[in-house]
């Protein structure tokens, strides 16, 4: 039975409901580390958008943003602090409001500014952007609401669009299974798996000032990519996860180091495709190809074979259900419970930071190919992911892909782009024409 993720009351100020009372949700699983890490030039953000093909009215997106809200709860809400965990309440405050575009995105989302909202949308030229706090859900969930706030303006501008895929029906009531925490559903298993810990290789390099972060967009072909990938014997994902392997496996040998350190990726899973749920909350857990360069010189084509026995062999329903079930166990004992949320705080704090972090080189997230109702593709030319400020010196890296674009991310706070220029380069080695932009200038080598 899914563990219960809404209550209600009946006093408390704001968020009332039809009745007198209101819903209060818990964070869920994944959720409650996000605001734990919170720090003055940290914060769980991340961003999603659309390239469309007509410059943006931001008065009408406006409406969009007002009317497509309204569909998701579990986004229109604030977090606040009780006593021994968090919570998000709905939000009856005016807003978001549609902002013009930032140069530095992923900005820190301090919980009580802009009316208690944890997410912005953002306009510039022919892009709608929108960030999230992860607190409030992972891509899947972010995804959605973007894409059915970009219906919604299409229509206002009178496009016939219709719902489907990542856009949901404004006018029906949320599926009580959107507003679940789906971890504690399928958290089962019968044992806790134990999970590696091991220093890693992390990237060393000049710190940017605060808040800058540098933005490295690298727009190729899906039929490119996927050749060059059937060239290894290899899916996309695999193939991108082993070039940037490589290009982290260099930037270490380049470092010149007297003891060598594994090269890891934080790989995101998204379990809605091994666990069946509708929920738009945080639905993802985390695994980690890697490369061990203590053990001998790696080609490209070992990495290649390496990552893929690894993500065949683990990425399975099998191995998730054991490894959200080891994320569960912390919430369901009786002992850590009861420990007030400052301690919490503490003990998660500590652990992320000496332990957690440490754990991995980069992240890399891949969201696949996303696909629109037929009669929105036509205005859609590509759309992009960030994973945001990294908690420490290193590159993120997110993967999309729409028809034949796929895009490449990278977010970074230093000044090196070594990592990524490796990751290019192999890409044009291996026939993919890349084209870069960025926020960023730099020159090549």
């Amino acid at each position: 039975m899914a563990f219960q993720t809404i209550f209600h009351k009946k006093s408390g100020k704001g968020g009332a409901a039809p009745g007198g009372q209101r819903d209060w949700y818990l964070l869920d699983l994944s959720a409650t580390v996000y605001p734990t890490l919170q720090r003055r030039n940290f914060s769980s953000v991340y961003r999603l958008s659309v390239l469309l093909k007509e410059p943006i009215r931001p008065d009408v997106l406006q409406k969009a943003v007002d009317i497509a809200l309204k569909r998701f709860p579990t986004y229109r809400v604030a977090i606040h602090k009780g006593l021994f965990w968090r919570y998000l309440e709905p939000n009856s405050r005016p807003g978001p409001f549609v902002e013009p575009d930032i140069a530095n995105p992923c900005m820190p989302m301090y919980f009580k500014a802009g009316n208690r909202y944890l997410l912005r949308v953002y306009y510039y030229d022919r892009r709608i952007s929108l960030e999230c706090h992860h607190c409030l859900g992972d891509g899947t969930g972010g995804m959605c609401v973007l894409q059915t706030i970009t219906a919604v303006y299409l229509r206002l501008l009178g496009n016939q669009i219709s719902n489907g895929y990542f856009v949901l029906d404004v006018n029906e009531k949320p599926d009580p299974e959107e507003l679940e925490d789906a971890y504690m559903r399928y958290a089962n298993a019968r044992v806790c798996p134990p999970r590696p810990a091991e220093k890693t290789y992390r990237v060393r390099g000049t710190p940017e000032p605060f808040h800058t972060l540098n933005i490295i967009d690298g727009i190729l072909s899906v039929s490119q990519v996927n050749a060059a990938a059937k060239k290894y014997g290899a899916t996309i994902t695999e193939y991108l996860n082993s070039v940037l392997l490589y290009a982290l496996l260099a930037r270490q040998l380049q470092e010149h180091h007297l003891r060598l350190y594994p090269v890891r990726i934080a790989l995101p899973v998204n379990l809605r495709r091994f666990f069946p749920s509708r929920t738009l909350r945080n639905f993802i857990t985390m695994v980690y190809p890697s490369i061990d360069p203590r053990l001998g010189d790696y080609t490209f084509e070992e990495i290649v074979a390496q990552v893929r026995n690894f993500m065949r062999y683990y990425i399975n329903e099998k191995f998730l259900r054991g490894d959200i079930t080891t994320n569960a166990a912390t919430r369901r004992n009786p002992f850590i419970r009861v420990v007030p949320l400052f301690l919490k705080d503490i003990v998660v704090r500590t652990f992320y930071r000496r332990v957690q972090d440490k754990n991995s080189s980069a992240g890399l997230t891949n969201m696949g190919a996303l696909k629109v109702p037929e009669d929105m593709k036509p205005h859609i030319e590509r759309f992009d992911i960030y994973m945001g400020q990294p908690f420490s010196s290193r590159t993120n890296c997110a993967i999309v892909s729409f028809e034949d674009t796929l895009t490449v991310n990278f977010a970074s706070c230093i000044v090196e782009a070594d990592v990524e220029r490796l990751f290019f380069r192999k890409l044009v080695e291996d026939g993919i024409q890349v084209k870069i932009e960025s926020n960023r200038s730099f020159q090549e080598e």
